[in-house]
């Protein structure tokens, strides 16, 4: 199979949409004359035009509320808000409107929009730039949260995401565009609330979703070097929430490690520990281990802000001081 990086895979995925479907149009800030901020969407706005490739003024409430209105028109539009902390500008737009209005009018209406944004730490782009609000977003009724942390997820899940009348955010990890992977040249989805068991293992099971899911693996791995083996999980979608796989596989281990990189109090790491403390109760042999962010703002530093994020070291120190393995 080919491999691509995940940047290659969304804009893959983005001009399948366009193609296919003439309702889809895409609107946000530098998407079309700067190529995009990250790039994902380079050559767009001359490949289909300024009707489909809209560059929009900086208002991210704007943005999501014309989207709003117009995937309540019969659209199918994409919206690229530059990252995850700009949301928060659209947050009534987002939680009170698209989220909502499917249900409050018994189904008469529906908001099949997707809204692509960048999320996560590592860049240096200080604390108003590096948060991780994707677990905010999965707490809200009538939204769904991806969290590709694959090109061939990525691609999948975009794919899958057409066929859904649902508003979804769509969370790209900024430290992950250029991770490699095989993409099938044939055509394939990946379902929308499914995870997906990276790494088999039975005597511990590690939790991951975005850039956590490699560093899950990497504590996997350098588990396995010691005799431990771990089985990986990378979540793939924060809502709906594939709570099945996560279930039988604390069955199968008996104990389970949470990684996230948002801030651990009030983080979505809770959320998951939760659900497997009232379903496998019985079946661990201690409590739900949760390693997340530490909770302070993203300093600017670059030592300070790689001490804040999760690593496959500390994973390991976890799982060595919380189960003694």
């Amino acid at each position: 199979m080919p491999e691509i990086i995940i940047r290659e895979a969304i804009a893959q995925g983005l001009r399948e949409a366009l193609d296919e479907d003439d309702r889809v149009f895409m609107l946000g800030e530098d998407i079309g004359a700067y190529d995009g901020a990250y790039a994902v969407t380079r050559g767009f706005l001359k490949q289909y035009g300024p009707d489909r490739i809209r560059d929009t003024p900086i208002s991210e409430s704007v943005i999501v509320g014309a989207a709003v209105g117009a995937a309540l028109a019969g659209l199918r539009p994409i919206v690229e808000i530059m990252t995850i902390n700009f949301t928060l500008l659209a947050i009534d737009q987002i939680v009170n409107h698209a989220a909502k209005l499917r249900y409050m009018s018994n189904g008469q209406f529906t908001v099949p929009m997707m809204m692509r944004t960048v999320t996560g730490g590592g860049g240096q782009l200080a604390a108003t730039h590096s948060q991780s609000f994707e677990g905010w977003y999965a707490s809200v009724p009538g939204l769904k949260v991806l969290t590709p942390s694959t090109p061939y997820d990525a691609l999948g899940l975009l794919r899958a995401s057409r066929k859904d009348l649902n508003p979804i955010v769509f969370a790209e990890h900024s430290m992950l565009y250029g991770t490699r992977g095989e993409v099938p040249e044939e055509y394939f989805e990946v379902p929308l609330g499914k995870a997906v068991v990276r790494r088999p293992g039975k005597d511990v099971t590690i939790i991951g979703y975005s850039r956590m899911a490699h560093i899950a693996e990497e504590a996997g791995n350098r588990l396995a070097e010691k005799g431990v083996d771990a089985e990986v999980i990378d979540l793939r979608s924060l809502r709906p929430l594939d709570t099945e796989t996560l279930i039988e596989s604390v069955k199968k281990t008996n104990r389970a490690v949470v990684v996230e990189e948002a801030w651990k109090f009030g983080g979505f790491s809770g959320e998951i520990a939760s659900a497997i403390q009232e379903e496998a109760f019985d079946y661990l042999d201690g409590p739900v281990v949760r390693v997340n962010g530490l909770d302070v703002p993203a300093p600017y530093n670059g030592t300070l802000e790689a001490a804040t994020i999760p690593t496959a070291q500390r994973v390991l120190d976890t799982i060595e001081e919380k189960f003694g393995i």
